[in-house]
């Protein structure tokens, strides 16, 4: 019977990964087809196929949706990782990338490339990663500098007040600036991937990448870790490295996210808190699930940003808290009421 019951128990996490790549790829089909100007899907896969460059629906699809959808993509799957590697460090599963400081940092560097007069994707993308990645460098120099105590306290504490001065700042320079500079900032801040693709992709996807290689050969040490590090020393782990590698890897999955698409908050947060759900604790289940629904979450919200109110888009940021936060409200009460 117990025998039984474990193989039951172990059918619905086989069914979770054929449904969510099927998904993820549905939502790849529709991210093509959908816009201002609506395209089949037949026609949408006529443009991967067979290409015809005096197809206006095909230079759409192939210059501007492609590297739009891919970007959703990658943004979705590195926010995933990013909150999945939080939660796993802080032993919080309602921490995300913005303890660290990163949109803060982001938003503080944006606002001065904007008030230089920088207002191309590509170009303030390189403020933003930068203003990421001082601000997590920061925080964990603050956060880890005597090993003795509470880490975790020290890094959450140091995060909050970065975070509360960068973002001060950053209204000081706003509110200096002209109407001009308001209105591209706010543009920014709404997490949109309006007019973003390959003048961006490539050296976010680069930077992406190098941090889900970091964070997923840390698999080992993170289980190692979740039963406390007198235990995970004792497994031949050792935590510090953990917690550095750990930590470069957040700074650049969540820098290179923010400053590709802009501040997106949700889909750290509740990717990975679904995902631990769906598969357990294991990180080398829970960590690419995280990033799978990770992406599905922003292609999702950035294509109902695109139809809800056209011809105008709202911002994929907006959207996926708009579409996610009930979703995983309903998710969190019935994980309560399951464990009472």
């Amino acid at each position: 019977m117990l025998q039984r019951s474990t193989l039951l128990s172990h059918r619905p996490r086989r069914t979770v990964w054929p449904v969510a790549v099927a998904l993820m790829l549905l939502l790849v089909l529709v991210s093509l087809a959908v816009g201002s100007k609506s395209i089949s899907l037949a026609e949408s896969w006529r443009a991967l196929s067979a290409f015809d460059p005096t197809n206006n629906d095909h230079l759409l699809v192939q210059e501007l949706r492609i590297p739009r959808t891919f970007l959703a993509l990658v943004v979705g799957a590195a926010l995933g990782l990013a909150g999945a590697l939080m939660q796993s460090m802080t032993r919080n599963p309602l921490a995300e990338p913005g303890l660290l400081g990163v949109n803060a940092g982001a938003a503080f560097a944006v606002a001065i490339a904007i008030t230089l007069g920088i207002i191309q994707p590509a170009g303030y993308m390189l403020f933003a990663f930068a203003g990421a990645g001082a601000a997590s460098l920061i925080v964990y120099l603050l956060g880890s500098r005597h090993r003795a105590g509470n880490d975790v306290v020290r890094l959450v504490l140091a995060g909050a007040g970065l975070s509360v001065m960068l973002m001060a700042a950053t209204q000081i320079l706003i509110i200096g600036g002209s109407s001009e500079t308001h209105t591209k900032f706010a543009a920014w801040t709404t997490g949109s991937l309006q007019g973003r693709g390959y003048d961006v992709l490539p050296a976010a996807g680069t930077v992406i990448a190098v941090g889900m290689l970091l964070a997923l050969s840390l698999t080992r040490s993170l289980d190692g870790l979740a039963l406390g590090e007198d235990s995970a020393r004792a497994l031949g782990i050792n935590p510090t490295r953990a917690w550095l590698v750990s930590s470069l890897a957040v700074m650049l999955l969540a820098g290179a996210a923010t400053a590709a698409a802009g501040p997106i908050g949700f889909i750290g947060l509740a990717a990975p808190h679904t995902a631990r759900m769906l598969v357990g604790p294991h990180h080398a289940r829970f960590l690419p699930l995280s990033m799978v629904l990770g992406a599905v979450v922003l292609l999702l919200a950035d294509i109902l940003g695109r139809v809800v109110s056209a011809p105008m888009e709202i911002g994929a940021g907006a959207m996926s808290a708009l579409i996610g936060a009930p979703v995983f409200i309903f998710l969190a009460r019935r994980k309560l009421k399951a464990g009472k």
